[in-house]
This record gives C-alpha cells, sequence and structure tokens, in this order.
C-alpha cells in the first residue's frame, strides 16, 4: 500500500515539474486542388515567421511582385531578378493564404495575442489522387496543408546575444574604470 502511494506521489510530483506547453493553434486544409511542389516551396519561403510578414509575402506573391525561391524543383526554371530560380506560384499562394488567416482567426478564439504570432510548423503533403473519368481518364492534383503558430514570447537569440554582448562590454568598461582609478591612487 506505501508503494503505491510513493508512485502516485512521485507521478504527481513529476506532472507538476513539466512545463506547460507553449500557447499554440493549428490549422489543417485537405485536399486542395494546388500543386504540392508549389505548396512545399511557398511553404519553405514563409516556414518560422511572423503571421503579418507571411501574409504581406503572399499578397506580393499573388500580385507578381515578388517570386518564391525555388531550391528544390527548378530543372528548366529561369532566374528570377535578385535570386536564383523561382516562380509566382499563385493559386497555392492563394491557397496558403487562406490557411494563414484561418489559423490567425482559431489563434484569436483561443485568446492568443494575433500580432506576435509566428509560424512553426508549416508543411503541404501529397493527398489522395481522385481518378478523373470521361474518354482520357487523368488525375488531379491535389495537396494537404498544416499549420501551427504560436506566440513569441520574450527575444530572439540574436537579440538576446546582442544584449549579452552589449552588457559584457558594459561591464568591461566599468571594471576598467576601476582599474584606473585605483591606478590614479
Amino acid at each position: 500500500m506505501a508503494d503505491l502511494l510513493t508512485a502516485t506521489a512521485r507521478k504527481n510530483e513529476t506532472e507538476k515539474s513539466a512545463p506547460a506547453p507553449a500557447p499554440s493553434a493549428i490549422a489543417r486544409a485537405r485536399d486542395l486542388p494546388i500543386s504540392t511542389k508549389h505548396a512545399t516551396m511557398v511553404c519553405h519561403a514563409i516556414r518560422y515567421k511572423n503571421t503579418a510578414a507571411a501574409k504581406k509575402y503572399l499578397q506580393e506573391v499573388i500580385q507578381l511582385e515578388r517570386a518564391v525561391p525555388h531550391p528544390r524543383f527548378n530543372f528548366d526554371l529561369g532566374h528570377k531578378p535578385g535570386m536564383g530560380p523561382g516562380r509566382y506560384p499563385i493559386k497555392a499562394a492563394k491557397e496558403i493564404l487562406k490557411l494563414v488567416k484561418n489559423v490567425e482567426a482559431n489563434a484569436q478564439v483561443k485568446g492568443l495575442n494575433t500580432t506576435i504570432l509566428k509560424i512553426t510548423k508549416l508543411m503541404a503533403n501529397k493527398a489522395s489522387i481522385p481518378q478523373r473519368g470521361g474518354r482520357v481518364p487523368g488525375a488531379a492534383k491535389s495537396s494537404n496543408l498544416d499549420i501551427e503558430v504560436k506566440e513569441r514570447r520574450g527575444e530572439s537569440k540574436i537579440e538576446a546575444k546582442h544584449k549579452k554582448f552589449q552588457q559584457k562590454g558594459a561591464s568591461k568598461t566599468s571594471t576598467e574604470k576601476k582599474n584606473n582609478e585605483t591606478n590614479k591612487r
């Protein structure tokens, strides 16, 4: 009996010590009529950006102002100004833009601050391929999309390193001042 009590007490201790999961929101879209290759490249371009920057980027792609880089799937693909091989996947960008807006709405319903949301997971996968009938049978393109966003809390790693570097510089200058004062005496 005592072993059972200690086991449950240990279980409760481990449950309490585990950190709370970061607040997040997810959205999924299934069987979208878009190219999986184009969706993959758009996802690669906006992954780990905040949602406001991602929406702006996708709007620019839709308006043919900015190309999406294609480090993969680039055979016989022309270079675009200011970058290597790229395309303007309008259809994929429209669907992903809808998904980003949808996940922002989901985050707002969950009570998250939508101004500091960062895309932490964004992926495109091939969906099932329904066969088309008719005189010449064929298959339709379709993709599945998943997105997850989390609130950015605190500073980024770069900001933290910059702050640490500034503090080191400030501490060196203060110690140098102390050394100079002791040397003058």
